[in-house]
């Protein structure tokens, strides 16, 4: 990627660039284009005046989609503002700004072909929606397919941190044949989400907790917010079979995903099975089970203590290697955290770790009555249960 380099917004059917603009992490120097509210409702107005003499959109629109994502993977696209970008440009770009290694971006990259092959085919519509993602954006552009397959036309809001993706697809869905009036990529501000909110007819919005609270509730609106991953393990279980279940739960993906187990709940007494867990997290092999880096000075060891300032007197922290290492070209990137939750006088399902969503991996480990247990999974959005039990999945 050229130092300095802009990554422009897509809309009316062109790349632009901005006066108001975002670094992004990293030492690339590299900026994003924002789109300011005022403008966000001038295209609306100019949609409502052209919708009515486009063209309909493609007929075989998950044909088109799986052209998109073969070329999001191994093509060579003109990404506004960056210029030609090889397949090989794209991995180094999101491992320099975002940290995420190659090998990630290869796995998430067949985790979309096979979510949309396995995703049944949606009815069409005339709505225009809008998706707007999260900092952990990647996978998260399965909605994004979703509502191409499905609207009149798609509005992206990238992620500020890691927009690369976004742009990439917008790039290939164009280069694949989606109608350049009926995607638009809007890099905005979090005072502007509002605006994309109100100026569209259907909304998936990604988030945290934070921004969940923020969204005001609306019929159209699909509100994606914590996942508060948690397992239940049964009493008894052989320690070294949960183990080998729970490790892929907790470190798969760099425990990037709101899918990945934050709360691990014993129906018997946890220390052993913690303790195991503890050793076979620090004992992961890079190689196997990459870390993203943190670009963000300081991001690292702010991330970490978001752990360290959740315990209270009680908590152990298990796993033993430093909290923060340095990866694969000096950056730094945050462990694998265990923590067992200390027996205490407060409501264990109340405990500020249980369900705690960090950008690495980590799971607190705690033993509640059969009460607490189902409070705990009533409020995760994934609840996995042993091998012998089918997994089960909790819409919001």
């Amino acid at each position: 990627m050229t130092p300095g380099a802009l990554v422009h917004a897509f809309r009316r059917g062109a790349w632009h660039p901005s006066l108001d603009l975002a670094a992004l992490p990293g030492d690339t120097g590299t900026r994003l284009a924002l789109v300011p509210e005022i403008v966000v409702a001038a295209d609306r107005s100019w949609w409502d005046g052209v919708a009515p003499g486009l063209p309909a959109a493609p007929t075989d629109r998950r044909g088109l989609l799986l052209k998109a994502l073969h070329e999001f993977e191994h093509g060579v696209l003109d990404v506004g503002g960056l210029g030609p970008q090889s397949a090989d440009d794209f991995r180094a770009a999101l491992w320099r700004t975002a940290g995420i290694p190659a090998s990630l971006t290869d796995r998430w990259c067949a985790m979309l072909r096979a979510g949309l092959i396995e995703r049944p085919r949606p009815a069409d519509d005339e709505a225009l929606a809008l998706v707007a993602l999260p900092g952990n954006t990647f996978t998260c552009l399965a909605a994004v397919l979703e509502q191409v397959e499905r609207s009149a036309a798609v509005w992206v809001r990238p992620s500020r941190r890691e927009p690369l993706s976004a742009a990439r697809l917008v790039a290939a869905l164009l280069r694949a044949g989606w109608p350049v009036e009926r995607i638009a990529l809007y890099p905005t501000g979090r005072g502007a989400l509002s605006g994309l909110i109100r100026r569209t007819d259907r909304q998936v919005v990604f988030g945290g907790s934070g921004l969940a609270r923020s969204v005001r509730s609306l019929p159209s609106l699909t509100l994606h917010g914590p996942g508060r991953g948690c397992a239940l393990v049964p009493d008894p279980l052989c320690p070294d079979r949960a183990v080998e279940w729970l490790v892929p739960l907790i470190a798969a993906d760099a425990g990037r995903f709101c899918s990945n187990v934050r709360t691990v709940v014993c129906a018997g007494p946890a220390q052993p099975l913690a303790s195991r867990l503890a050793a076979a997290l620090d004992e992961l092999p890079p190689s196997k089970w990459p870390l993203t880096v943190s670009r963000e000075p300081g991001g690292a060891q702010r991330a970490a203590r978001l752990v360290a300032a959740r315990m209270r007197p009680g908590d152990r922290l298990l796993t033993r290697r430093p909290p923060v290492v340095a990866g694969p070209d000096g950056a730094p990137c945050v462990t694998p955290h265990l923590v067992l939750l200390g027996d205490g006088p407060e409501d264990p399902a109340g405990h500020p770790l249980i369900g705690h969503e960090v950008p690495f991996p980590f799971a607190a480990v705690v033993t509640v009555s059969e009460r607490d247990a189902a409070r705990i999974a009533d409020g995760s959005l994934f609840v996995y249960e042993p091998p012998q039990s089918a997994a089960r999945r909790r819409t919001a």
